[in-house]
């Protein structure tokens, strides 16, 4: 059945006119005026077949001359239904699991191992060890199919296209037979006019696909080299050093990474439908920003028009601002036959716009247009974009070159986090759950996510939610770290891609970068197996590897953002300097700092001795919580050296499970701070507390800094499976540690206290555009609450500011005072009410007589959900509230009370009021820490 068309995942939310056929319509009006085109017999002319003959004859004639104004609109129909897959006929896996090579129901989008997931024939590869359970179905060919009737309106019309929005990777598809497509690219939209090859009634789609490993291998083996990539296959599928995943355009994360399991799928993962038009198809509808400012936003509307022939096209333009008044403007065009490209400018004065979260409302405008031929609507459109201009501004200082953004004229220091694929099958991962994320981290004061180069372009339902929550989004091309092949048909096939999701994002306000690659660059300079490799090659191949990638990274997709996004900056690599010389330094450029957990695996505190223009990347791993670990683990399963739990951890990972450096690094870091765990338990809440205070301390120190330093983005905010990662966001959605201190430490305003080499530095940050009046206050005390020193000072932060306000050293601070039993407290105030505090200790938490707490506890029914009162007799650091296996939200958690204060949170659960009390849990540092060896 024909339906006007749907949003897709590709498309934006096309919507092209529907109309029962206004061409029929006219055809038969058109036919009453028409003479009989031969004289006839009265007998003749009365007969019952020439009356037929002669309907046909004046339809035919009304639909040459009336053509393009008898045209109907576009029609979908979706052919995501009726899958069946198998095994390739000849696959020889076939041996070793036949059900699989039996036809069995199948879910497009989706891929074979969700498939195969569904049926019961694999396991979850997220339990326990399952994943290399799965690792047959990536080496593997499959073959799908479905059969899907077409009516005689579908074949009458001009044109009939099959659109693949996604297939993962390599295929050959076959209609009714005949081979229409070969597919090797995940992130490209597939169209093709298959009216010849249909036939009205039933019709059979076929796709075969190839695994990508099995496809180049062997090609791979019989070159001169192999092109350093990222993460060795530790389940000898590739032999090492020898990567396939350089080679082909697919989610490179789906190989393996540091983070994540390596699942490498096969599928149809977008929608498949048939789009079917006469002589006109709008292909494309975006509203460019060439100027916006506070009195007027210089706006194009731009269209793509597909006609069969020449002749006069009307478009109208309407749009809502935010405040619900509507406006429109109408112009008549003249269209060629083929591809045509329509640019109407036009003006909003005083528009209303975007803005990053915290800094104004993300203001969006709605556009609609539609396209028609002599009054015959023909084709309409929907956008929703935010007006606002972006700069990317890198000045001359006295600290080198700067690096930040600038929304609308005012400079915004960026604070988020990394984002990686939320799942390793994209198609399981709903817009629920991208709302849920993006709201946390909207939650924690964020206003921006780096998408990741190693990943895959995200639906278009995440780059909407950022939109509407004001969070700024760093969007990378899809490439990992890898090096890529130098050749032009790898370069040329990136550039469709580049172009269709280029075209597909622009209209998102929240896009404030399009970036190259991620650590292509740096990668290349200074990793050791690319200096390596380097020295393995001869001069001119070096030559054309180096020459390709700046092809790549400079020209081709530098020339793509110029051409269709050119209100957005481009950087070709991150880290990098835009080939203005050597990349990841601290004085031009952003940074990746990693020398704390990997490289050197410094302290936390080395933090605090680099200071970049703009912070990408950095990170300290944790566990996630014990909820958590208790779905991918079985009780005997949970200790830090179980193979299970070595599985999970995939930073530094020997072969298999034999080995895991990462848990070594882990507990090492652990360790350092707090002492041995006392268990399992313990390792696991410790973990996120040495992770969340070590990215505290990073981020403070960055803020602190401004505006020597601009962004802090720290790695990561999610996972795509259950897993011991850098995530201040586990797999299910639950915080961690750092995500609670997140909301903290990124917060409006900001006392930073930082105490390096014996010595606090005190610093108010404001990234308030307006001055605010408050006060700080610094207090020192014991650990029992007593009150050794206090002072305090007015003072008016200055809109987007760091203002330095005192330096004291320990002895200044302690005046005597035992230094493993004091600590002090630094806060900000405005109206009398704290807004951000800060405390600080004289040594690490292991050498520190902490007390152990009695923490008191209420929890009541309240109107919304409930209320839980915490009170401690003495200080209680990080303390964790929990529930066991109970899903129950808290407004607050890692936190620290003060001694004889009382903090309450509000607690939201399904579960009722004895069940919570019963299932309550309540952790602190000093309790963590009982029994620890140092």
């Amino acid at each position: 059945m024909n339906v006007p068309q749907n949003p897709s995942p590709f498309g934006r939310g096309w919507r092209e006119a529907p109309g029962e056929g206004p061409g029929l319509r006219h055809a038969r009006h058109f036919a009453r005026f028409v003479p009989s085109p031969l004289p006839l017999s009265r007998r003749e002319r009365g007969s019952r077949a020439w009356r037929e003959v002669r309907a046909w004859l004046l339809f035919a004639l009304a639909c040459i001359l009336l053509l393009p104004s008898m045209a109907s609109a576009l029609t979908t129909q979706s052919l995501d239904n009726g899958w069946q897959f198998r095994l390739a006929p000849g696959d020889p896996q076939a041996q070793e699991h036949p059900r699989a090579a039996q036809w069995m129901p199948a879910t497009v989008p989706g891929t074979a191992q969700t498939d195969l997931m569904a049926l019961k024939l694999v396991p979850d590869p997220y339990w326990r060890t399952n994943e290399a359970k799965i690792q047959w179905v990536g080496l593997s060919n499959w073959q799908y199919r479905t059969r899907f009737d077409v009516d005689a309106s579908t074949m009458g019309r001009a044109h009939v296209d099959l659109v693949f929005d996604g297939i993962d990777t390599f295929a050959d598809v076959y209609l009714n037979g005949h081979k229409i497509l070969s597919a090797d690219n995940m992130f490209r939209r597939w169209r093709v006019p298959v009216k010849p090859w249909l036939h009205a009634g039933a019709n059979t789609l076929e796709v075969v696909l190839y695994s990508p490993i099995e496809r180049l291998l062997p090609w791979l083996l019989k070159q001169p080299y192999a092109l350093p990539g990222e993460f060795d296959s530790v389940f000898g599928d590739e032999p090492k050093g020898k990567q396939t995943a350089n080679y082909v355009r697919k989610a490179a994360y789906q190989y393996g990474w540091d983070w994540g399991p390596r699942v490498v799928t096969e599928g149809i993962w977008q929608d498949v439908k048939l789009e079917s038009w006469d002589a006109l198809r709008l292909a494309d509808f975006s509203i460019a920003q060439p100027q916006v400012t506070a009195d007027v936003a210089q706006l194009q509307a731009q269209l793509d028009l597909e006609a069969d022939r020449a002749g006069k096209a009307e478009i109208t333009l309407r749009w809502r601002a935010p405040d619900g008044t509507t406006h429109s403007l109408a112009q008549t065009e003249t269209l060629r036959a083929g591809a045509n490209h329509i640019g109407i400018p036009f003006r909003i004065e005083h528009p209303q716009r975007w803005w990053p979260a915290g800094y104004g409302k993300p203001n969006l405008y709605e556009f609609h247009v539609d396209v028609g031929v002599d009054g015959k609507p023909l084709a309409s459109a929907d956008r929703e974009t935010g007006l606002r201009s972006v700069e990317l501004r890198r000045r001359k200082d006295q600290w080198g070159k700067g690096f930040e953004f600038v929304v609308n004229g005012v400079p915004i220091f960026a604070k988020g986090a990394n984002f990686i694929p939320m799942d390793v099958f994209p198609t399981r991962v709903t817009p629920a759950r991208i709302r849920q994320l993006l709201e946390s981290a909207r939650d924690a004061n964020m206003n921006m996510l780096r998408i990741w180069g190693g990943g895959y372009y995200l639906p278009d339902d995440f780059y909407a939610d950022a939109d509407k929550l004001g969070l700024m989004v760093w969007q990378e091309f899809m490439f990992g770290g890898a090096i890529p092949p130098a050749g032009t048909a790898f370069r040329d096939n990136t550039r469709i891609e580049a172009i269709q999701q280029v075209q597909r994002l622009r209209d998102h306000p929240s896009i404030v970068l399009w970036c190259g690659n991620n650590e292509v660059e740096t990668g290349w300079e200074s990793w050791d197996d690319r200096k390596a490799f380097r020295k393995s090659i001869t001069p001119a191949q070096r030559e054309h590897i180096e020459r390709g990638m700046r092809e790549l990274f400079d020209h081709t997709l530098r020339d793509v953002v110029a051409k269709y996004e050119p209100s957005v900056p481009y950087w070709p690599s991150s880290p990098g300097t835009d080939y203005e010389g050597p990349v990841n330094v601290t004085d031009n450029g952003d940074y990746h700092y990693w020398d704390v957990w990997s490289g050197k695996a410094l302290p936390v505190t080395a933090y605090l001795d680099v200071t970049p223009r703009f912070m990408t990347e950095y990170g300290l791993q944790s566990m996630p919580v014990m909820q958590t670990i208790d779905a991918f683990t079985v009780p005997s399963d949970r200790s830090i050296d179980s193979k299970v739990v070595r599985a999970h951890q995939k930073y530094d990972r020997g072969k298999r499970y034999a080995e895991s450096k990462g848990n070594r690094r882990l507990l090492s870091y652990v360790e350092r701070e707090f002492g041995k765990p006392k268990d399992f338990a313990a390792l696991d809440y410790l973990s996120q507390v040495m992770q969340a205070e070590g990215i505290e301390l990073a981020a403070e120190h960055l803020r602190a800094s401004r505006p020597e330093s601009m962004g802090s983005l720290y790695w990561q905010l999610d996972d795509d499976w259950p897993g011991i990662t850098w995530s201040s966001i586990d797999y299910y959605g639950r915080w961690k540690a750092l995500q609670w201190h997140a909301k903290r430490f990124y917060a409006p305003l900001l006392i930073a206290a930082l105490r390096n080499g014996g010595s606090t530095r005190v610093t108010l940050v404001s990234d308030r555009t307006t001055p605010v009046a408050a006060q700080w206050r610094m207090r020192v005390l014991d650990f029992a609450g007593k009150l050794l020193q206090e002072r305090h000072a007015n003072v008016t932060l200055q809109p987007l500011s760091a203002t330095r306000v005192g330096e004291f050293t320990d002895a200044q601070l302690l005046r005597g005072a035992d230094p493993r039993a004091t600590f002090a407290v630094f806060e900000l105030l405005v109206d009398g009410r704290e807004v951000s505090r800060n405390l600080v200790f004289f040594d690490t938490p292991k050498n520190l007589a902490l007390p152990l707490p009695q923490i008191h506890t209420q929890l009541a029914r309240a109107n919304d959900g409930y209320t839980l009162t915490l009170a401690s007799d003495a200080l209680s650091r990080e303390v964790w509230v929990s529930f066991g296996s109970l899903d129950a939200n808290v407004s607050d958690n890692s936190f620290d009370i003060l001694p004889g204060q009382s903090v309450t949170l509000t607690v939201r659960s399904s579960a009722g009021l004895a069940a919570l009390r019963k299932a309550l849990q309540v952790e602190d540092l000093a309790d963590a820490m009982r029994g620890a060896s140092k």
